[in-house]
């Protein structure tokens, strides 16, 4: 499916891609772009047979953040008129932050603002070693108000304190050291990188894998308390009596494929 500002993708059954399709303005957002992110993922979200998404971006950037044109119309907005423009976005970035399946984010370019918001929502991130950062909201005496709660999970509060208030652009090497950037590599295997990613995910149990990224949301940050232990021990129990869990043990015991992959 392709529309004006992004493009979907699906290049092998399991496997979505979406990018971000405003290459003449850097991929910047505008309310299209938000509405098309938004519809796009809560499709992709019922896709019980999805089993990764990639996010990119064509052109020479990944995202340059929020759209001039746009900018100039949110100017004279109201109150009332800047709230619900903000929910739309706000809206956007939870839908996303909501996929099932791990997003493998294609970064390249640069990353500014609200894109920092998608790069942050992706399970791996994977960077082009030229990449530029920058959350440049303050600049413009605003703040990365939606975003934050993504952003902040991605870079850590101590990262986050700095370049929220100081707005410095900061490098691909920058991001990689404090935990936003998974992976790093030239611009020309940036997408190699990718496949290999994603085929290696796309090996791995499919419910699992949804297991997996559902765990991670709903452990991280808890105290380790006996209804915590009691419910990990509950969720491993369930995996393992499942179809797809004896199936993976089987198959792994009798050196065999499993059965979501095609036969060798």
């Amino acid at each position: 499916m392709t529309n004006p500002v992004i493009e979907l993708r699906r290049p092998a059954p399991h496997v979505a891609e979406v990018w971000l399709n405003r290459p003449d303005v850097r991929n910047a957002f505008n309310e299209d772009v938000i509405a098309s992110l938004s519809g796009a993922f809560a499709e992709l979200n019922r896709d019980a047979e999805l089993r990764v998404v990639v996010l990119a971006g064509h052109g020479k950037a990944f995202c340059a953040g929020a759209d001039l044109n746009w900018m100039r119309a949110m100017a004279g907005y109201s109150w009332e008129e800047n709230r619900a423009d903000a929910q739309k976005l706000a809206d956007m970035l939870w839908t996303l932050d909501q996929c099932p399946v791990p997003i493998v984010g294609r970064v390249h370019g640069d990353c500014y603002a609200g894109g920092m918001g998608l790069a942050a929502l992706c399970d791996v991130l994977v960077a082009s070693d030229n990449v530029t950062f920058c959350l440049s909201e303050a600049r413009l005496g605003l703040l990365p108000a939606t975003i934050a709660p993504y952003v902040i999970r991605a870079m850590g509060a101590q990262a986050a304190r700095r370049y929220f208030t100081t707005a410095e652009r900061f490098s691909a090497a920058q991001a990689h050291a404090m935990g936003l950037v998974h992976e790093l590599c030239t611009p020309g295997t940036l997408d190699a990188r990718v496949t290999d990613i994603v085929a290696t995910l796309v090996t791995n149990g499919p419910a699992a894998v949804r297991a997996c990224k559902r765990l991670v949301r709903e452990v991280a940050g808890q105290p380790v308390t006996d209804a915590l232990r009691a419910e990990t021990a509950r969720r491993i129990a369930d995996i393992r009596a499942s179809d797809e869990g004896r199936e993976g043990v089987a198959s792994f015991l009798n050196k065999r494929q499993p059965g979501w992959l095609p036969p060798v």
